[in-house]
């Protein structure tokens, strides 16, 4: 049972994290020219190459660590903190004007042939938050079963961001800008608290290891 309620909440850290709501009016702003069909083909390309780096982290992140001398304690305090940041940036809708900025640079940079890959793969999709909440998550699940679901929910995520930006002009006129505004913040206090949590999590790890060590 706890596999799966580290599964669900997962899921929702990394559907908050990528936020593909969020992702509907920069993706039409990198696609001004686009007609429908060219933007479902874009959109696949997104979200297929951010699927297979949160895969890759999801299989490689804990491994990475333990290279780097990073106990998964205090890579969930730090990962924590971070997540927290970014939720604060739903709340008051600073994250969506830093990924405005990345997307309005990959609009004016003549040198950038698809934006399938940047911005909308990385960092729009799959950035450093979701990348930290992967890693959080596979250290919570060293099973192969485990591992297996944290790839399911990745891939049922990626099903889901497609579906927004494949009918992304029609989100965008149904909610407007108050709507996205207040699904956003919601969104951000979630995230807010399960952040708080995995800070709380690696504090309880690192005393634990502390303990362990002084003995």
């Amino acid at each position: 049972m706890r596999m799966v309620d580290i599964l669900l909440s997962g899921f929702v850290t990394i559907f908050v994290i990528i936020d593909p709501l969020g992702l509907v009016p920069l993706f039409l702003a990198v696609t001004p020219d686009a007609n429908a069909v060219e933007r479902r083909s874009i959109a696949v390309r997104a979200c297929v190459i951010a699927f297979i780096i949160l895969v890759l982290f999801a299989l490689a992140g804990t491994a990475l660590l333990e290279g780097l001398g990073i106990t998964l304690g205090a890579f969930r305090v730090a990962g924590g903190l971070f997540l927290f940041w970014i939720g604060f940036e739903l709340v008051f809708e600073r994250r969506q004007e830093r990924h405005q900025r990345s997307a309005d640079r990959a609009v004016d940079d003549p040198e950038v042939a698809d934006v399938a890959a940047f911005p909308l793969a990385i960092p729009l999709i799959a950035g450093p938050g979701a990348i930290s909440a992967v890693i959080l998550l596979s250290g919570n699940l060293p099973t192969v079963t485990g591992r297996a679901g944290l790839v399911a929910i990745l891939f049922v995520t990626m099903v889901i961001t497609f579906g927004f930006l494949a009918v992304a002009d029609r989100i965008d006129r149904f909610l407007g800008v108050t709507g996205r505004a207040v699904i956003s913040r919601l969104l951000g206090v979630l995230l807010a608290a399960l952040a708080v949590q995995f800070v709380a999590d690696g504090a309880a790890l690192l005393m634990v290891s502390s303990r362990a060590a002084t003995l």
